[in-house]
């Protein structure tokens, strides 16, 4: 599955700041890894986001949102975002950032 390089793009942009946040193709996609940990990626259009288990429910209550079920099943702390839902550079930084909140709650690997 290819991912959509133009978000990937804005998604560096984002990163410019974050000198730790590398790029490793994965799930057929490209994921963004911060720490060791998957932050955000790309699967086709769609951003999925790691929002953790605390901000699961809140974050599959938006517009534009729905479960990761990358294996078949739902993977809880990860959702999809269609591409509506981080349209504008705003709405994919309140995206980013809501990860990146996450991702300090976890130990460094």
């Amino acid at each position: 599955m290819a991912y959509d390089e133009g978000v990937a793009e804005r998604l560096r942009e984002l990163f410019a700041d974050h000198p730790g946040v590398t790029e490793k193709k994965m799930f057929g996609g490209m994921a963004f890894m911060y720490c060791g940990h998957i932050l955000v990626g790309i699967i086709g259009e769609s951003l999925m986001a790691r929002v953790g288990p605390d901000e699961y429910a809140a974050a599959l209550s938006r517009t534009f949102v729905r479960e990761m079920d990358f294996t078949g099943k739902p993977m809880k702390g990860y959702v999809y975002v269609d591409p509506a839902g981080f349209e504008s550079d705003a709405d994919l930084k309140i995206w980013v950032d809501r990860c990146l909140d996450f991702n300090a709650s976890l130990p460094a690997k």
